[in-house]
């Protein structure tokens, strides 16, 4: 059963920095791209950052030079590092693993990230 568990998320203030964590029980986990993605209250979900088998990265541009997407092949996590966080970074954020032309999609439950004073 694939599991993909998220962390780290809570309250932090404007300017300051938080670091999300997902955790994933994945066979071949060194062969997906992984990647966070978001959803704000009332609206679609979004890319946020992604990470390839050979640690290719690609942000959205609104979080570049501020989030970094790293992965641990061996312990089979991907982090977020996300500094400078303004409040429109509030969202719930979501891990995924995919590998596109097999079909292979899979998400955590998400974990939320509050940005406020």
């Amino acid at each position: 059963q694939v599991q993909l568990v998220e962390s780290g998320g809570g309250l932090v203030q404007p300017g300051g920095s938080l670091r999300l964590s997902c955790t994933a029980s994945l066979s071949g986990f060194n062969f997906y791209t992984m990647g966070w993605y978001r959803q704000a209250p009332g609206k679609q979900r979004e890319f946020v950052a992604t990470i390839t088998p050979g640690s290719r990265t690609n942000y959205l541009d609104s979080v570049k030079g501020r989030f970094t997407i790293s992965r641990d092949n061996a312990k089979k996590t991907v982090n977020l590092q996300m500094n400078s966080v303004k409040l429109e970074d509030t969202a719930s954020y979501y891990c995924n693993a995919k590998i596109a032309p097999a079909g292979m999609d899979y998400w955590g439950e998400g974990t939320l990230v509050t940005v406020s004073s």
